[in-house]
């Protein structure tokens, strides 16, 4: 594997950072910034929104340019949008730079994922996209609970100085490490923006992305309220918080790794068994949050199987998206985000109409539902040839 690929996974690791370190956070931003629980939790969901508009308008706007450029401009704009983020009292210009922030990380996102697969043959690219999304697992696992812990003893403003700091190696080593070129052959000039469409709105590619969208849906819905949920419903001290986000990245991180190894030959069964244990394991954590131990063991399961299934679907995706270069990572990147979006609101929706701090956790379970549905119906309305056996639309 080239180490240029790592290079992306250590970008994307202070990125991630950033977009869930929110989750040990929210108590600190609705006192310090007077505002509700919900109201801090769509801090998160603006994250996202600018992540499912920013990946195919970043792609745009970087296509003709080299790949190395269009990453460190990125990654310039992220750290900057932080530090202003650091310092103001505003809660409208926080939302703000959360916005233009996720904008820049939405442009690296699609930038990377194209740029890792290019750099590998065809049995390698579930790794290299392992590799890439590892650094959001990696994220949960160190950075994440680091900085809850930095929120806790010194505020959430701390935290969003690290995250500038740390982005700063991750631009020395992409300059050093990511090739000029376009892609694997520099000049070659890119395909038409007519043709990448055409490839990405085919009949089988929107069912995966649609189940991505949900299955992301569901995992940020819960990791969106995860703190409040310990804390206030299963009886665990705020020490507990960064323990518990350590644990989900763990899951996360050996999901990653397993997907990785297994989404290129087996995609199928990774992401259909993936989607069955999402949905049972979601309405297992609802009914298990009052006990702290066993809540406590079903968190890095659910992050293993969350980021599991997510990194095959990621995969699958650019693997149906291969005639369009530029926006296969943009299209990736926009659905798992757009489940990120939706995730928080309809979390914060749950928890404003009294239904308590459970209920963030059962609408992962029902987005779950949902994305299993779609997998049926489409796969209903498809029916194959005599003798021949098709998977799900959604997961193939």
């Amino acid at each position: 594997m080239p180490i240029a690929v790592y290079v992306l996974g250590l970008a994307v690791f202070a990125q991630g950072t950033s977009e869930f370190m929110l989750s040990g956070l929210v108590s600190g931003i609705a006192a310090d910034l007077d505002v509700s629980l919900s109201a801090a939790g769509l801090l998160t969901s603006a994250f996202a929104v600018g992540m499912v508009v920013g990946a195919p308008l970043m792609a745009l706007f970087s296509r003709t340019w080299p790949r190395r450029r269009a990453l460190l401009l990125f990654l310039a704009v992220f750290v900057a949008v932080h530090a202003v983020g650091a310092l103001t009292p505003s809660y409208g210009v926080l939302l703000a730079t959360r916005f233009v922030g996720a904008l820049a990380n939405a442009g690296f996102w699609a930038v990377a994922l194209t740029t890792a697969v290019s750099m590998v043959p065809d049995r390698l690219k579930g790794r290299a996209t392992a590799v890439v999304v590892g650094g959001v697992t990696i994220a949960c696992v160190v950075g994440v609970p680091a900085g809850a812990v930095l929120g806790e003893r010194w505020g959430w403003r701390s935290a969003f100085w690290a995250v500038a700091i740390v982005s700063l190696p991750a631009v020395l080593a992409v300059l050093r490490s990511i090739p000029g070129g376009r892609g694997t052959d520099p000049a070659a000039a890119p395909v038409p923006v007519r043709h990448e469409l055409r490839a990405l709105t085919g009949p089988r590619l929107r069912p995966v992305l649609l189940t991505m969208a949900l299955v992301q849906g569901a995992t940020f819905c819960t990791f969106s309220y995860l703190e409040p949920l310990l804390t206030r419903e299963t009886g665990l001290g705020a020490g507990w918080v960064p323990v518990a986000l350590a644990l989900f990245g763990a899951g996360s991180f050996a999901g990653v790794t397993v997907a990785g190894r297994f989404a290129d030959a087996r995609p199928v069964a990774v992401v259909a068994t993936g989607m069955t244990a999402l949905a049972l394991g979601w309405a297992a954590l609802a009914l298990a949050a009052g006990r702290p131990a066993l809540a406590l063991a079903l968190i890095p399961l659910l992050g293993m199987l969350a980021f599991g299934t997510g990194t095959a679907l990621i995969t699958r995706v650019l693997g149906l998206a291969s005639g369009a270069p530029t926006l296969a990572g943009a299209f990736s990147t926009t659905a798992f985000n757009l489940g990120a979006t939706v995730g928080p609101w309809a979390g914060g929706l749950a928890l404003d109409a009294g239904f308590g701090y459970r209920a963030p956790v059962w609408v992962s379970a029902l987005l779950m539902a949902a994305a299993l549905l779609v997998a049926a119906t489409t796969a209903k309305g498809r029916r194959p040839r005599a003798g021949e056996r098709r998977p799900s639309a959604a997961v193939r």
